[in-house]
């Protein structure tokens, strides 16, 4: 796409996201009809549900692909709309539970890793900082169209959280400890690690799981506090976050304990809800052997 047509297609998200949200889930129901038969990315999600849900027939895995289609329309007009959010929308649709710890720990001197998945609107995660008294983070990977990276970064940062690079996380997070800045730095910690870079093996999701280091480490570089950010759709539009300790003190922790932790936490809702969560990404590409557990 050429630099005009990025711009041109910017405005025109912009002016959608305008439309209530009532009128943008009518859009979210055509979508899901489209995707549903087009099958979008049909033998990724399917493959995925089935060795995480061997139990499950062939029927079941079909019904919880549709519920997952629902849901990921409902997502994509969701991360659409909220480049045009109010604060008072947000605080209306989006609300946290036990956010009270997380700024108990701030006045105490401490330093967080919110850990969180692909569950739910994860988008509007970012809102946080209308809730924390402490400066809250995000680590992201750079997207290949620089317009809209840079689109992008403006709408995390609308709400005053600072967006770093996977790079240069560690260094600037050093640089608000200089400052004497308190932090909360949320990381999604459901992706797949790059190849060269796994140096962790689990079960997860009935399945031998390659998984990303990242949370731990940076907790117990800092000394931080874990948290795990549980996400519930409550109804169409509106979801809750649950903050989950996981741990006051990272460094005293043994080796994989945080990391097991939040994979846990990450598990149970995936199934007591499974649909909310993104089963077209290819998590399981590096696995040599995914092993079914009855």
């Amino acid at each position: 796409m050429s630099r005009l047509g990025n711009y041109i297609a910017l405005v025109f998200l912009w002016l959608f996201s305008l439309q209530p949200f009532f009128i943008l889930y009518r859009y979210s129901d055509i979508l899901y009809h489209i995707i549903r038969l087009i099958g979008y990315r049909r033998s990724v999600i399917n493959e995925n549900l089935r060795y995480a849900y061997p139990d499950k027939s062939d029927e079941d895995i079909r019904e919880m692909r549709l519920k997952f289609y629902r849901g990921f329309c409902d997502i994509i007009i969701e991360t659409i709309k909220f480049q045009t959010m109010s604060e008072r929308q947000l605080r209306k649709r989006f609300t946290f539970k036990n956010i009270e710890y997380v700024n108990t720990v701030a006045e105490a001197g401490k330093d967080v890793v919110a850990v969180m998945g692909h569950y739910a609107c994860w988008e509007w995660m970012s809102s946080i900082n209308l809730h924390a008294r402490m400066q809250c983070c995000a680590t992201y990977r750079p997207l290949k169209n620089k317009i809209f990276d840079k689109h992008m970064l403006k709408v995390r940062s609308r709400w005053g959280s600072l967006n770093f690079t996977m790079q240069s996380t560690m260094r600037e997070l050093v640089k608000l400890r200089q400052n004497d800045q308190r932090f909360l730095i949320g990381l999604l910690a459901d992706q797949s690690p790059d190849k060269n870079k796994i140096q962790y093996w689990t079960k997860f999701l009935n399945q031998n799981t390659a998984v990303l280091l990242g949370p731990e480490k940076m907790a117990k570089a800092f000394k931080a506090v874990v948290v795990f950010l549980r996400v519930s759709r409550i109804k169409r539009g509106y979801y809750e976050v649950n903050v989950i300790p996981l741990t006051e003190d990272a460094a005293a922790t043994s080796d994989y304990e945080i990391t097991e932790k939040h994979l846990q936490c990450l598990e149970n809702i995936i199934m007591e809800r499974p649909e909310d969560w993104l089963w077209s990404h290819k998590r399981w590409k590096y696995s040599e052997t995914r092993e079914i557990t009855t």
